[in-house]
């Protein structure tokens, strides 16, 4: 239950920082993070790895998506604090910090597992940032798309195996999905 729960907690956050994003509102994605991670934090047998994740997940987005936006590749909806200035905005870091929150939990199977991170992260890293432009608006690639996604494939591909392999050597049990 607590893996479902992990799971649907990360993808509300998502949704009310794409739609909020696309409404031109930052402040839902850091709302909802604080919300979550809050919750995670009470519940987590994993505190001490979730921070220090939460931190290199956050280092990680602000050069991801600060290169993304500093480079032209595309440009963020709502106007958000960003860092650096001109980089990732707010909303979108809120995003990788609740994100690092599930790799103890609801992709704790991604542990010890960099091959399947490494994919996760090239197909599904650019597929969430194509569905939050195409459904939400809530950020519009640089023509032509392919760029900015090419750019995502390859940064979510080296940033899910890194995750996954400290999740795994900072974690002081395994996850329920690495058991049996």
């Amino acid at each position: 239950m607590k893996l479902w729960s992990n799971f649907l907690g990360y993808q509300a956050v998502w949704f009310c920082a794409v739609i909020g994003a696309g409404g031109d509102l930052w402040w839902p994605a850091v709302a909802a993070t604080i919300v979550f991670a809050a919750w995670q934090f009470t519940v987590s047998a994993q505190r001490g790895s979730d921070l220090r994740l939460l931190g290199v997940a956050l280092a990680c987005g602000c050069v991801v998506d600060g290169v993304l936006a500093t480079s032209g590749l595309a440009r963020y909806a709502a106007d958000a604090p960003a860092l650096p200035p001109g980089g990732a905005p707010l909303w979108i870091l809120s995003l990788w910090a609740s994100f690092s929150l599930t790799l103890n939990s609801s992709q704790g199977y991604l542990r010890g597992r960099p091959w399947a991170a490494f994919i996760l992260g090239a197909i599904g890293g650019p597929l969430a940032y194509a569905g939050a432009a195409r459904g939400w608006q809530a950020l519009e690639f640089a023509a032509p798309a392919w760029h900015g996604l090419a750019w995502l494939a390859c940064a979510w591909a080296a940033a899910m195996p890194l995750l996954a392999t400290l999740a795994r050597r900072w974690s002081v049990a395994p996850a329920a999905t690495e058991l049996g």
